[in-house]
C-alpha cells in the first residue's frame, strides 16, 4: 500500500478499517513484549522535543542581552556595553540543548527501528507459517496478487508506520502542547492573537483536501488500470504481435497514460496549494505578532527577545498540527493494512495431522472407497467413487474437461479432504498419515512445469535433499535430459531465468521428469505431462516417462488418448463418475463413451 503523495498526505483517500479497536488491540499484542523499549521511545521523543522547544526562549534571552547592551551604550550610560560573557554562557547552554535534543532524537529512532523490525519479523514469520497451513481451497478461491499484497505491501506499511509515523505523532503532539505552553508563558495576549489564524488554516486545509480527494481517487483508479494493461500486454506480448494488435495496445496505453497524467496533475496541483496558503496565513500571523509585539516592547510590557522567541514558536505551531492530521490518516491506513494481514492469519487451516501418524510399508496399492467430494456444498462433483490402483500398475484417467480428473489427484495428495468415504494406501487411510509423509510417497510431473530461478543442477536436485552430483547426472540421463544439458554453454551450471524462457517446453518437462526420478517416489502422478509439446518432443518425453514409471504405481491424467494405449487400466470419467473401466483395446471394442472420445480426437488430429 503506497504512502500518500499529497503534501503531508493530506487529501489522499484513506482505506478505513472495519474494526479499528479490535485490530489496534491485536496489533498492540505484537508490541507488548517490547513495551519497555516503546516507553523509552516515548520518553526520549518527549525529552528531545522539550529541549528543542526550550531553545527559542534561551535564544531570545541572548537577543535581549544584545539589544539592552546596545541601547544602553547608545544612550550613553557609563560603563554600558554588550555583555559577551553572558552571551557566551547562553550560546553554550543553547548548544548543549541542541546536542542533547539531537542525541535523544537519535536514540529514539534507533530503538524504534529495532522495535519495528522485530515486530514485523514476528508478523512475517506468523504469516509465512500460516501460508504453509492453509488448504489448497484458500489458494484456489483467492487471487494470488491479493495474498502477495497482504504479505508485502501491507506488512511494509505497518513497518513504515512503526518506524516513522508513530514517533512523529509523539513529537508533533508534544511540540503543540509545549509551544502553546511557552507562548502563554511569554504573553497570553500574543498567544491568543496567534491562535486566531488557526481556524482559518483548518478551513483552508479541509476545503482543499475535500476537493483534491476525488482527483486522488481518479489517480489511483487510473494507475490500477494502467498497471493492469501493462501487465496484460507484457505477459501476452507474443499474442499481441501475432495478431498485429501493437497499435491498438499502444493507443490504449496512451489513453490511460493521459488520463493518469491529467488526474495526477489535478490532484498534485490542488493539494499543492495547501502549503502556499498555509504559509500565507502563517505570514499574516507573523505580521500581527510582530506589530503587537513591537507595541508591547515600546511599552516595556515584554522584552524584544521574547518577541523573537514568540515568532519562532508561531512558526513551529502550525506544522505539527498538519503532521498530526497526516499521521492520523496514516495510522488509519496502517490499521486497515493490519486488518488485511490478520484476516489472512484468521483463515481456516488444514485439519491437523494425527498425534500418532501411521507409516505403512509402501508397496503402492491405492484405493478410493465410496469417495464423495464437492468443492461447493450445493454443487455435486464426485459421488460414491471406487478406484483401485494395484502395485506397479499404470492407471490412466481420461474424460472431458471438468469431469473431475485433477480433483482425484488433489484428493490423493490431501490438498483437499474427502467429504465421505476414504482413500487408502496399502490399507492405511491417508488421513491417518502425516501430510508430509504422504506427499513424500508421490512424484509429480505436471502439465505446467515449475522451475525456479537457479541452475539446472539445483532444479533437478530439488527432488531430493542432499543429492550428490553423480545422482543428479544419473537422474538426468535416465530422463534423457543429459544430452541437451551438456549442449548448453554452461551445462548443469546453466542458470534458468525467472520465467524459464531460456528453455523449450520439452526441455523443461524433461527436467521435471529428472527431478521426479531423483526423488524415487513409490507412486507417480502424471497430469497431462505431454499436452503442451509437439509430437517429436512428446516421443522423447514418453521415453523418459516410461523409464520413470518402471515398477511404480502410476496415475496418468491424459489429454491425448493415444499416449495411454499401454495403460493397465483406463478409468473413463464424466461428471464426477467413472462411466467406463478397462484396457484401451477393451474400451474401444465396447464402442462406448471412451470410443467416442478417441474417435473424435483422432478425427480432429487427422483434420489438423
Amino acid at each position: 500500500m503506497p504512502r500518500p503523495h499529497g503534501p503531508m498526505g493530506v487529501g489522499m483517500p484513506v482505506e478505513k478499517p472495519k474494526d479499528f479497536r479490535g485490530t489496534l488491540r491485536r496489533l498492540l499484542g505484537y508490541l507488548r513484549p517490547r513495551m519497555l523499549q516503546i516507553v523509552l521511545v516515548f520518553m526520549m521523543a518527549a525529552l528531545s522535543t522539550v529541549f528543542a522547544i526550550v531553545s527559542p526562549r534561551v535564544l531570545g534571552s541572548a537577543t535581549t542581552v544584545l539589544f539592552e547592551g546596545f541601547m544602553a551604550q547608545r544612550a550613553g550610560v557609563p560603563g554600558a556595553g554588550i555583555d559577551f560573557v553572558r552571551i557566551r554562557e547562553i550560546l553554550v547552554l543553547l548548544s548543549g540543548l541542541y546536542v542533547v535534543s539531537a542525541l535523544f532524537a537519535y536514540l529514539q529512532q534507533y530503538i524504534m527501528a529495532g522495535v519495528a523490525q522485530e515486530t514485523v519479523f514476528e508478523l512475517r514469520r506468523d504469516v509465512d507459517a500460516k501460508l504453509t497451513r492453509l488448504p489448497l481451497r484458500y489458494y484456489d478461491a483467492n487471487p494470488h496478487g491479493d495474498t502477495l499484497s497482504r504479505i508485502t505491501n501491507d506488512v511494509d506499511n505497518i513497518a513504515n508506520t512503526l518506524t516513522q509515523s508513530l514517533t512523529q505523532a509523539i513529537t508533533s503532539v508534544v511540540t503543540v502542547v509545549g509551544v502553546v505552553f511557552m507562548m502563554f508563558s511569554i504573553s497570553p495576549t500574543l498567544a491568543v492573537v496567534t491562535m486566531v489564524t488557526l481556524p482559518l488554516s483548518g478551513v483552508v486545509t479541509m476545503g482543499i483536501a475535500k476537493r483534491s480527494q476525488a482527483h486522488f481517487r481518479d489517480q489511483q483508479r487510473t494507475l490500477g488500470q494502467l498497471n493492469g494493461h501493462v501487465e496484460e500486454m507484457y505477459t501476452g506480448h507474443a499474442i499481441v504481435k501475432a495478431f498485429g494488435q501493437e497499435e491498438r495496445s499502444v493507443a490504449k496505453f496512451d489513453r490511460l497514460n493521459e488520463e493518469l497524467c491529467e488526474a495526477g496533475w489535478r490532484a498534485q496541483f490542488i493539494s499543492g496549494l495547501i502549503m502556499p496558503l498555509m504559509g500565507f496565513i502563517n505570514n499574516i500571523g507573523y505580521v500581527i505578532v510582530s506589530v503587537v509585539g513591537a507595541i508591547y516592547v515600546t511599552r516595556q510590557a515584554i522584552q524584544i527577545g521574547d518577541v523573537q522567541a514568540f515568532i519562532q514558536y508561531a512558526r513551529q505551531f502550525g506544522q505539527p498540527i498538519v503532521q498530526v492530521a497526516s499521521v492520523a490518516n496514516i495510522i488509519q491506513s496502517t490499521i486497515a493494512s493490519a486488518e488485511r494481514v490478520f484476516e489472512l492469519l484468521d483463515e481456516d487451516e488444514e485439519t491437523p495431522d494425527p498425534a500418532r501418524p501411521a507409516r505403512p510399508a509402501v508397496r503402492g496399492h491405492v484405493r478410493f472407497e465410496n469417495v464423495s467430494f464437492r468443492y461447493k456444498p450445493d454443487v455435486p462433483l464426485i459421488e460414491n467413487l471406487n478406484v483401485e490402483g494395484k502395485p506397479g500398475q499404470v492407471v490412466a484417467i481420461v474424460g472431458p474437461t471438468g469431469a473431475g480428473k485433477t480433483t482425484l489427484v488433489n484428493l490423493l495428495m490431501r490438498f483437499y479432504d474427502v467429504d465421505d468415504g476414504r482413500i487408502t494406501i496399502d490399507g492405511v487411510d491417508i488421513r491417518d498419515m502425516k501430510r508430509s509423509d504422504l506427499r513424500g510417497l508421490f512424484g509429480m510431473v505436471m502439465q505446467d512445469t515449475w522451475l525456479f530461478h537457479g541452475t539446472i543442477r539445483d532444479n533437478i536436485a530439488y527432488g531430493r535433499e542432499g543429492a550428490t552430483e553423480e545422482e543428479v547426472v544419473a537422474a538426468a540421463r535416465a530422463a534423457y535430459a543429459d544430452h541437451f544439458i551438456r549442449t548448453l554453454p554452461d551445462g548443469y551450471d546453466t542458470v534458468i531465468n525467472e520465467e524459464a524462457s531460456n528453455l523449450s517446453q520439452g526441455q523443461k518437462q524433461l527436467l521435471t521428469i529428472a527431478r521426479a526420478l531423483l526423488a524415487d517416489p513409490a507412486i507417480l502422478i502424471l497430469d497431462e505431462a505431454t499436452s503442451s509439446v509437439d509430437t517429436r518432443t512428446e516421443l522423447q518425453i514418453q521415453r523418459a516417462l516410461h523409464e520413470l514409471m518402471k515398477g511404480r504405481t502410476s496415475f496418468v491424467i491424459a489429454h491425448r488418448l493415444s499416449t495411454i494405449r499401454d495403460a493397465d487400466v483406463v478409468l473413463v470419467m464424466n461428471e464426477g463418475r467413472i462411466v467406463e473401466q478397462g484396457t484401451h483395446d477393451e474400451l474401444l471394442a465396447k464402442g462406448g463413451f471412451y470410443a467416442e472420445l478417441y474417435q473424435s480426437q483422432f478425427a480432429a488430429e487427422r483434420a489438423g
